[in-house]
């Protein structure tokens, strides 16, 4: 474990002044200290040989087949009733964990579940195009390559896979310890994932060349690589956050103790130009932290547990925890989703709450719209939402699964939602309404 003087952990929270809020343009500025040059654009790219950070040109891959509404199999469950969906995707045998779309074309989707497997399929009709066999435990994590020309998944005994997409053939596997997390980097072929024993690990794909970021003798929990690829956030179980250099391997910043959390890191979320992070935690807070000195500069709790007592170190609060967050592109505002299903909008440049929306039940993860102020959630009870974090609106809602929502994603254009379920589905909802 770092010392004190090494990590910074021990240093009083700075003034707010750190940050610099441009009142109604509705910028956040973070003022660097001492930034010294830049580096390279491709400078993780020379550390790790032969990586190309250039975007192949977009394929002009349109989707030209129309929408096909998937025969529904009956699901028996409590949550019965109208399904807004326009496609389902009932391959799975089990509980389906996670999801996601391919960013180049948005046309494709991966999902993994609890029957061990994982699939790649259309979105337009939900035709298999390939499995993603040999996983033997829970599938909990997959994803798309920056170009769309891979596709990673990772089961819970640390069972990670690549595919090539095009040939539907697999180029790598490895065997790490159990699996927390796992993430493609932005703008390389190369995989991140942190495990239970507290490492992060990074591979350059397909070759295999790894890096490994040793953390705590605890569980790296969350983590996400900042937008200029060359840092990532690692958050852990013990409440500590690191952020790492992906070139050098060390950590720049460390944050624990006062500074950290008092419980395990739920999930992390940077802004869109990475100088700011918000961090969660089962002890109900989440921290805004600077990325350029690792110094928290906020700290947001929602005013329905504002009274209960701080935890005790390793203690977790048995009835609330936050679930999900992130950062509006067009607005500096923030949302963050807790388990006892409130959504707190807060606003950033005042640092106070700006709206309380309460679902049914718990939030399992929210998303924002890009280039609006739209913030999705999905929750427990088995429903999207679609809030005006300016006014704390719900605009519209979308059903059709039969039990909770475990994941979901959504497209570039604001287009299309897909979820993921307790009911073996997943499903695709047309989200695009001319008043919007």
């Amino acid at each position: 474990m770092e010392s004190e003087s090494e990590s910074g952990a021990a240093a009083d929270t700075p003034p707010l002044e750190t940050l610099s809020f441009h009142g109604d343009e509705e910028i956040i500025e973070v003022v660097e200290l001492d930034p010294g040059p830049p580096d390279p654009a491709d400078d993780l790219a020379q550390e790790m040989e032969d990586v190309d950070f250039e975007e192949e040109e977009e394929e002009e891959e349109g989707n030209e087949e129309g929408w096909v509404l998937e025969p529904q199999d009956g699901v028996v469950g409590s949550m019965e009733g109208p399904d807004d969906s326009e496609v389902t995707f009932a391959l799975h045998s089990a509980s389906v964990f996670c999801v996601s779309l391919d960013p180049k074309t948005n046309t494709l989707a991966v999902t993994g579940g609890e029957d061990d497997k994982a699939f790649v399929w259309r979105l337009s009709d939900g035709e298999l195009l390939f499995e993603c066999a040999g996983h033997k435990d829970s599938v909990t994590c997959a994803g798309f390559s920056h170009d769309s020309t891979l596709v990673a998944t990772g089961d819970m005994s640390g069972l990670l896979k690549v595919w090539q997409v095009d040939t539907k053939e697999e180029v790598w596997s490895f065997e790490a310890g159990d699996l927390e997390w796992m993430e493609w980097h932005p703008r390389a072929p190369i995989l991140l994932a942190g495990t239970a024993d507290g490492n992060t690990w990074m591979w350059k794909v397909p070759n295999g060349d790894c890096k490994t970021f040793q953390g705590p003798n605890c569980p790296a929990t969350c983590g996400r690589v900042l937008p200029d690829g060359k840092r990532a956030v690692v958050g852990y179980e013990d409440g500590t956050i690191r952020i790492w250099d992906l070139k050098q391997g060390n950590p720049i910043h460390v944050l624990k103790g006062t500074e950290g959390h008092q419980g395990p890191l739920t999930c992390v979320a940077t802004n869109p130009d990475g100088s700011l992070l918000l961090t969660g935690s089962v002890d109900c807070q989440a921290k805004l932290v600077s990325a350029t000195t690792g110094k928290v500069v906020g700290v947001f709790r929602p005013e329905t547990v504002a009274s209960q007592p701080n935890l005790g170190e390793g203690e977790e609060s048995e009835s609330n925890s936050v679930e999900s967050l992130g950062f509006c592109s067009v607005m500096p505002l923030a949302a963050v989703g807790y388990l006892d299903g409130t959504l707190a909008i807060y606003d950033l440049s005042t640092q106070t709450l700006r709206h309380q929306c309460q679902h049914q039940s718990g939030i399992v993860q929210l998303l924002w719209e890009a280039g609006t102020a739209v913030v999705y959630t999905c929750s427990l009870d088995g429903i999207v939402r679609l809030w005006d974090a300016r006014t704390g609106r719900l605009l519209t809602d979308y059903r059709g699964h039969t039990a909770e929502i475990l994941d979901f994603a959504l497209s570039k254009d604001a287009s299309l939602v897909v979820t993921t379920s307790g009911d073996h589905k997943a499903k695709v909802f047309c989200v695009q309404r001319p008043d919007r």
